[in-house]
């Protein structure tokens, strides 16, 4: 679905709300929280302070305002009182948020007290791929120019992509089309146009790109059981290129 102007300023004023929850997360000592913690520290600060709601909550039927996803959780780890995050986990929080009417989505892997060299160099990686599928965006190229820039740095990397879940387009829904998947060969799929908007939110994995989902039936693990991090922005096809409406204060893109 192709947005007005004004529509797109619409998703950026969500997007700029949104990238301020993490500006927020990003000051907490998240070693000894409850991902529950986490969950109702951000709903509270979507609607209490910001007036707005958290999109994710009655989606679909899932109660929460975030997916907090550990480790080898590769997506929709559902937050738990139980479960406590330690020295040396990763975590990904994947927050979306509605201000009048339009949404923005956005996610980002966090490392928790004193992280392996090797779950920093996946996480970096990751980020890094995402800006690459980011820098790929502009009026005339295609989603399959996207998907392979993210697989040709994942691979370069060691790392593989997980393929069952794919970025999307998003408006006053959460999920619109088209899917954007983090794969894919140049040249071919979906024509960008000026006023698209969609996600670029690629996982990455240690070892296989298999995965499978937990009895809950949201919780997404990686087959083999290692590592997985996700990053995600919300971006816009602009006249001349993109913006990225979930930008996070001070951040700058890596290519």
């Amino acid at each position: 679905m192709i947005k007005r102007a004004d529509e797109v300023e619409l998703m950026a004023q969500s997007g700029r709300l949104l990238a301020g929850v993490f500006a927020h997360l990003d000051t907490l000592q998240l070693a000894g929280m409850s991902t529950m913690e986490v969950n109702d520290l951000v709903e509270r600060h979507i609607v209490q302070e910001l007036g707005a709601r958290p999109a994710s909550k009655g989606q679909y039927g899932y109660a929460y305002a975030l997916n907090a996803s550990i480790n080898q959780v590769v997506c929709h780890g559902v937050p738990s009182a139980r479960e406590v995050l330690r020295d040396g986990d990763i975590v990904n929080f994947d927050i979306t948020l509605e201000k009048h009417g339009w949404i923005a989505d956005s996610s980002k892997t966090y490392l928790v007290g004193k992280v392996s060299p090797a779950a920093q160099r996946l996480v970096q990686a990751t980020y890094d791929a995402m800006w690459r599928g980011i820098a790929a965006v502009r009026p005339g190229a295609r989603l399959g120019d996207v998907g392979h820039a993210i697989e040709r740095h994942a691979r370069r990397c060691g790392y593989s992509v997980v393929r069952d879940y794919c970025g999307h387009g998003i408006g006053r829904e959460m999920h619109e089309p088209p899917q954007v998947l983090h794969w894919g060969r140049p040249d071919t799929g979906t024509v960008l146009r000026e006023g698209m908007v969609f996600t670029i939110e690629p996982m990455l994995n240690e070892g296989r790109h298999g995965v499978r989902t937990l009895d809950d039936g949201w919780t997404v693990v990686t087959a083999d059981g290692r590592l997985s991090a996700q990053f995600e922005h919300t971006v816009a096809v602009t006249r001349h290129g993109v913006r990225v409406l979930t930008l996070r204060p001070g951040e700058r893109p890596p290519v």
